[in-house]
């Protein structure tokens, strides 16, 4: 019976542990997700119910022509903003080519410092490592003077380019790439593979998950991106999302679309978010993998 007592209370006790650690889960998801609930209700209701400050916690009758008016027009307010369709193609452009141009230029840097011998080769990984400290908003002057230089105003490619190197990525593939037994290299070079051959048939199907990863990291990355964009375009057919969000909120008294700018907001969330659920599972792996 003592026995049977004291399973009896520790099943308990762990009920009731689960309980605790499922409510706090839960209150701190509703902490996190009342702010989108209050977008995503506010873009379903008229411009005068959200100008007097009432904003209900049930959809209203107006979504269709709320997203409607952000995804052809950007609303007809005083601070009207391009098309969500255009600056959704263009953040989405954006985000892509950063991303895509920080893991291929990482995995080549990261290919060359741990797997070819040469002079200065730790020099050039700490140089690289240490522009760490100089990210974009340190450097942005001179970035802007180079950009101007070379023609890149008003570019997608002026909002891409500066934007590419990262030495973070560079370091994460660096450090997976040291873990790679010798036997892959020695097993490589028996078979005739030169360095392409190796790069390309061994040490990237080893990296999909860490490629993969990466990705998400540094697609969420390119579309947030506000003072960059903001500084080299001023041609609205280049506008992302995040400064047209910006745009369409003026200042002081003026009278704002807060509807279609909050239809405006939830349209831009679907992209990263889908990005996340879609590629969720290989995003945890290449975070927690540790066997090669």
């Amino acid at each position: 019976m003592d026995d049977d007592a004291l399973a009896a209370a520790t099943r308990r006790r762990q009920a009731r542990e689960r309980i605790m650690s499922h409510g706090w889960l839960i209150l701190g998801v509703l902490i996190f997700a009342f702010p989108v609930w209050i977008t995503l209700v506010g873009s379903t209701h008229d411009a005068s119910t959200i100008g007097r400050g009432d904003v209900p916690l049930l959809p209203g009758p107006h979504a269709i022509e709320n997203y409607t008016a952000a995804w052809t027009s950007g609303g007809e307010g005083r601070y009207r903003a391009s098309p969500a369709s255009l600056m959704l193609w263009n953040s989405a452009l954006m985000a892509l080519c950063i991303a895509a141009g920080k893991i291929t230029i990482s995995l080549l840097s990261a290919y060359a410092v741990v797997f070819f011998q040469f002079r200065g080769r730790m020099l050039a990984f700490w140089t690289i490592f240490l522009t760490l400290m100089l990210p974009v908003e340190v450097r942005i002057i001179p970035t802007y003077q180079v950009i101007v230089s070379l023609d890149l105003f008003n570019s997608m490619a002026g909002l891409t380019i500066p934007l590419i190197a990262s030495a973070t990525a560079t370091l994460l593939f660096r450090q997976f790439f040291l873990t790679i037994p010798d036997e892959y290299v020695e097993a490589a070079k028996m078979d005739g593979a030169g360095p392409v051959r190796f790069f390309r048939d061994i040490l990237l199907p080893l990296s999909v998950t860490n490629i993969a990863a990466l990705f998400v990291i540094l697609f969420i990355y390119g579309w947030n991106q506000y003072l960059w964009p903001l500084l080299v375009v001023n041609d609205r057919g280049l506008e992302t999302i995040v400064v047209g969000l910006a745009k369409m909120i003026g200042n002081g008294d003026a009278q704002n679309e807060w509807n279609v700018i909050m239809a405006m907001a939830v349209l831009a969330l679907l992209p990263p978010v889908a990005v996340v659920v879609l590629m969720q599972r290989w995003f945890i792996k290449g975070l927690t993998e540790t066997e090669k």
